[in-house]
């Protein structure tokens, strides 16, 4: 009975899904980021120019935070030499409670309304489309871990958004890579601040002490995926992090669809 139960959900997916290509088809609608028609069966609502423009990451960067070495580096680095191992001077100064952190695309240009979609709109096939880049991206980078965990949203905000958009794309994620979905295993238990626009030190205070393990939650030598649509200062992986490592977690690697273009240090950051 299970086997059928399994082989009908399948069904019941694939049906769903070529359906909704035959409408896009049938009744060509719009890209969501540029308006162009979209002329190809697909669930995502964004055209290929678009998708294809996504500054997606690669070469050289900080080995912790993944940071590119084009947008920090001051000249002190030659950058057609070996920078394995380097650490941009943000990781030089700051201990992080995750091992490393890494990204598809830097946040900006088309991806910025691109996670504005996903992060309001709730656009599962987008999920999905970035789920498939972070599984090009743990790949790239050997990733060997064995659960994958959202960021969780706290409770208010998740009821009243009725989604946590860090698990539209772990959810995925975790199915492509055949591992454990794991998103009972890490709460928020201090919700984020009113104020929109923080400085650095303040996006650090709002997130200290922030998030918890779940009581009765087993995370004992586990390699924890850590999975969020937007890295901005590390603060909120680090939070999460610290909290995975304090209940045992054996190791914490982040992976977040999009990261910011800037070095963290400089200036105040907007908290989404």
């Amino acid at each position: 009975m299970a086997d059928r139960s399994t082989f009908q959900k399948r069904v019941g997916g694939w049906l769903s899904g070529a359906s909704d290509a035959l409408v896009s088809v049938f009744f060509p609608a719009g890209c969501r980021l540029c308006e162009r028609v979209l002329l190809r069966a697909s669930t995502v609502p964004i055209c290929e120019q678009c998708l294809g423009s996504f500054p997606a990451l690669g070469g050289a960067g900080c080995e912790r935070c993944g940071q590119p070495l084009a947008t920090w580096s001051l000249g002190s680095v030659e950058t057609t030499g070996s920078v394995e191992g380097l650490l941009c001077p943000e990781c030089q100064t700051r201990a992080y409670g995750f091992d490393r952190t890494r990204s598809y695309a830097l946040y900006k240009g088309s991806l910025v309304p691109a996670i504005m979609l996903l992060k309001f709109e709730r656009v599962e096939p987008l999920g999905r489309w970035f789920a498939e880049r972070l599984v090009e991206v743990t790949r790239r980078e050997a990733i060997n871990v064995n659960v994958v965990v959202p960021v969780p949203l706290h409770r208010l905000r998740e009821r009243e958004r009725g989604y946590n958009q860090a698990a539209l794309v772990a959810k995925p994620l975790a199915r492509k890579l055949g591992l454990p979905y794991r998103a009972v295993l890490l709460t928020r238990t201090k919700p984020r601040p009113d104020k929109h626009i923080l400085s650095l030190e303040e996006r650090w205070d709002s997130v200290r002490g922030a998030f918890a393990t779940r009581p009765g939650s087993k995370v004992d030598n586990l390699r924890v995926l850590l999975v969020d649509d937007v890295m901005t200062t590390g603060a909120t992986l680090d939070a999460c992090a610290k909290a995975l490592r304090g209940a045992g977690a054996k190791s914490v690697i982040g992976l977040t669809v999009a990261r910011s273009a800037r070095h963290p240090a400089v200036g105040s950051v907007s908290l989404t």
